[in-house]
């Protein structure tokens, strides 16, 4: 059985109490929500159905709307990909912010706002990660200083990615060429080495430089089972397709 979409295992009591009562709709608790987003960056924790509660209150209550705690929602999104999480929180930002002057989600227009801006290029990597296209994340996240504006609340934002984008290569493959996970993962060197062997368990062959392989052990989503399909019809099911196939026209 799944884990239950509103569960959060550190979430606090007062929080658990607000979510299931009417207070969840209180305007007053905006800065309550606001402060346990801040928690959530500094804590290295998550807890979606809160994030989106507060992003709901912005959306009943548009005056109490504040960047900084919407970004931090987003950026928290992206650390649990593939998760449909981000889409979620996008879902519930007003329209004006999603569908801003310039058509370019990478190149915000001068004239966009501050937060509809920052939304464009958080999207832009999130579309970058469903698209494994992990060495452009890493190259697009350093392009631009407002990148490390946006992620710099998240404690551990890079270590935090480098974490799923490894769970999601060992779920896909068994063997990866040590230059292309030295760009999925954005280290080389010793840094590399120690987080591939000690953090992930990984082996890997060869030296330096983009040589070698980096071995995945056999997990059950990497294992390559064949599938046999067995289907049991019995001739009497065909009788009257047989029947039919005698059968004088009329």
């Amino acid at each position: 059985m799944g884990i239950a979409f509103d569960y959060a295992p550190d979430r606090p009591e007062h929080i658990e109490n607000i979510l299931n009562g009417l207070d969840r709709y209180n305007p007053e608790t905006t800065t309550i929500f606001q402060d346990y987003v801040t928690q959530q960056c500094e804590d290295r924790t998550y807890d979606c159905y809160a994030n989106l509660a507060l992003l709901k209150l912005y959306q009943f209550n548009p005056h109490l709307t504040r960047d900084e705690p919407t970004t931090n929602i987003l950026v928290k999104a992206l650390t649990v990909f593939p998760s449909p999480d981000f889409s979620l929180m996008l879902h519930l930002l007003p329209p004006h912010i999603l569908q801003p002057h310039s058509s370019n989600t990478a190149a915000p227009a001068i004239g966009d706002a501050p937060l509809s801006e920052a939304v464009q290029k958080l999207s832009l990597l999130n579309t970058l990660l469903e698209q494994a296209n992990y060495r452009g994340f890493w190259q697009t996240l350093d392009s631009d200083d407002l990148y490390a504006d946006l992620v710099a609340d998240v404690n551990g934002f890079e270590e935090l990615m480098r974490v799923r984008i490894a769970v999601n290569v060992g779920q896909g493959c068994r063997e990866v060429e040590r230059g292309v996970l030295e760009g999925w993962l954005n280290l080389g060197g010793r840094e590399f080495e120690t987080f591939v062997g000690e953090i992930c368990g990984w082996g890997f062959d060869g030296s330096e430089g983009g040589k070698g392989v980096i071995r995945v052990p056999v997990n059950k989503e990497n294992e390559a089972k064949g599938t046999v399909v067995r289907e049991e019809v019995r001739f009497d099911q065909f009788s009257r397709v047989i029947r039919r196939a005698y059968e004088q026209p009329a």
